[in-house]
């Protein structure tokens, strides 16, 4: 690209699949088209049974109310859908799992939906020596399945329900970062459903091979964001520099067995000092321990610094547990972060499991699909400062704000393998970072007034005899049925005439 830098078509702003025609994406020809499968997918109108799941995420501050949901099952029923979607001028998005925290999905002016949570085909491709990925494939299926077939991992994230589809395009950031990298490190090819100058759309296949004329598109998904240039529908991975054929040997190896360990601070006896202590101490330990040949490079941490209403601040950390000074390493960083708090912490879990189950420890909980919710997210090169550390205690313990139990600041390891890849090399430019900080506030739909339950019309006139009036509606009606039923007087089994 000459007169529009990688950057700038990023920042700036790229446009939304169905509003206007992304020439530049689709302008070379595609290296490989995708091939139709099933005559034809499936459409889910308004007063469908399965309008009402596949129109929401995992967000519920927004409900989408698309004119329809078309649930493709290969990639040519994705062209198909996004050619009616654009020749009628109608704003279409795609939908992988659903675990937007925002409204990309879900905003009032998406017209057409594409879901592809049926596209979860997870496959060993021989003419590209590379593990493919479909889009609507769940984090936790696409572990399990790499790990049992040929006992490799993409480094992905930590909510098992994650759809690939929008989760790799952003970078895909999770618990083995550290030791291997983001996903798409190791991010081969893409395929991906554009718009051209015609309106006409099509699937490519864009690779990180310098001479692919599609390469500015594989770049682009390498933390682009998802859907600012087509709809993706498969991944194709593969370890930068990996030899041979055999797919086991293409992409890293996860830890055999992890080292889990929790433990909590309570809020009471949780001084001022104490507080800004233990923020200080992570951020330090983060800065000395986060080069890529550390002896922590496996090791991942969430500290979790919720409201005082809470109860307790929460470290959970992870790794590798193979290695012969496992423990140390856990009880030294432990006992670093916990250094001069003022308050005893109480450990709550601390065992060893087997790498697969590990991927389903509730340590690093994802959110509630039930809960609305705002977050937002930062990187940092440095622990927090002294005033920004009391800014962060302020509100924390502020009297006068009663959160939802999911509201906290939370600080995540970083840095380790991300940090040898260079800033130009993904769409990722956050490669000299320590921690990644999230600012979460979750709170629950207002509860509707319960209803007072209809009155038994068989009990209701024997109370009016017997009080003059009629029950009052209160929360225990239930029970005031209840005890008159069991004073009605019984009738023999068979009535004398």
């Amino acid at each position: 690209m000459d007169s529009l830098s990688r950057r700038t078509m990023i920042t700036g702003g790229a446009v939304a699949v169905g509003s206007s025609a992304m020439a530049w994406a689709a302008g070379p020809a595609a290296a490989e088209e995708s091939q139709g499968g099933e005559a034809q997918a499936s459409t889910v109108l308004p007063g469908d049974p399965r309008y009402a799941d596949l129109r929401t995420g995992s967000n519920q501050r927004w409900m989408g109310r698309p004119e329809y949901i078309r649930v493709a099952g290969t990639t040519a029923h994705v062209v198909q859908a996004v050619t009616e979607a654009v020749k009628a001028g109608r704003r279409v998005v795609a939908r992988s799992g659903g675990n937007c925290f925002e409204d990309f999905v879900t905003s009032p002016d998406v017209q057409v939906v594409v879901d592809l949570s049926q596209m979860r085909a997870i496959s060993y491709d021989r003419a590209r020596r590379a593990i493919a990925v479909e889009a609507g494939a769940l984090v936790a299926d696409v572990y399990r399945t790499l790990f049992t077939r040929w006992g490799v991992v993409i480094p992905a994230g930590i909510c098992q329900n994650v759809g690939m589809g929008g989760h790799v395009v952003g970078g895909a950031y999770g618990a083995l970062n550290r030791l291997h990298g983001l996903a798409v490190d190791h991010l081969y090819a893409v395929e991906v459903v554009v718009v051209g100058r015609s309106g006409a759309a099509r699937a490519v296949v864009a690779t990180r091979e310098p001479d692919d004329p599609n390469h500015e598109l594989w770049w682009a998904h390498t933390g682009g964001g998802g859907g600012n240039f087509g709809i993706v529908t498969r991944y194709w991975f593969r370890t930068p520099g990996a030899k041979g054929d055999d797919p086991g040997e293409l992409l890293p190896k996860p830890p055999p067995e992890l080292l889990l360990h929790v433990q909590n601070w309570p809020w009471a006896g949780l001084t001022q000092e104490g507080f800004t202590r233990l923020v200080r101490n992570a951020g330090a330990w983060f800065e000395a321990n986060s080069a890529a040949d550390s002896p922590y490079n496996s090791l991942f941490s969430h500290l979790r610094l919720t409201h005082q209403a809470h109860g307790t601040v929460t470290l959970a950390a992870q790794l590798d547990a193979t290695r012969p000074d496992a423990e140390k390493l856990m009880s030294d960083f432990t006992a670093a972060i916990g250094e001069g708090v003022g308050v005893a912490a109480r450990q709550t879990q601390h065992r060893t499991v087997p790498w697969v189950h590990g991927v389903w420890w509730n340590g690093f909980a994802g959110t509630n699909p039930n809960d609305r919710a705002k977050y937002k997210s930062a990187y940092l090169r440095r622990g927090f400062t002294d005033d920004q550390i009391a800014g962060i205690h302020r509100n924390l313990t502020r009297a006068d704000y009663q959160p939802h139990l999911g509201s906290m600041v939370q600080l995540a390891a970083y840095g380790g393998r991300v940090n040898t890849v260079g800033p130009e090399a993904t769409a990722v430019p956050q490669r000299d970072s320590v921690l990644k900080v999230m600012f979460a506030s979750v709170w629950q739909p207002p509860r509707r007034r319960r209803q007072a339950p209809a009155v038994d019309q068989g009990v209701l006139p024997r109370h009016l005899r017997r009080h003059g009036r009629r029950p009052r509606a209160r929360r225990d009606d239930g029970r005031l049925l209840r005890q008159l039923r069991r004073r009605r007087p019984q009738r023999p089994a068979v009535e004398r005439l």
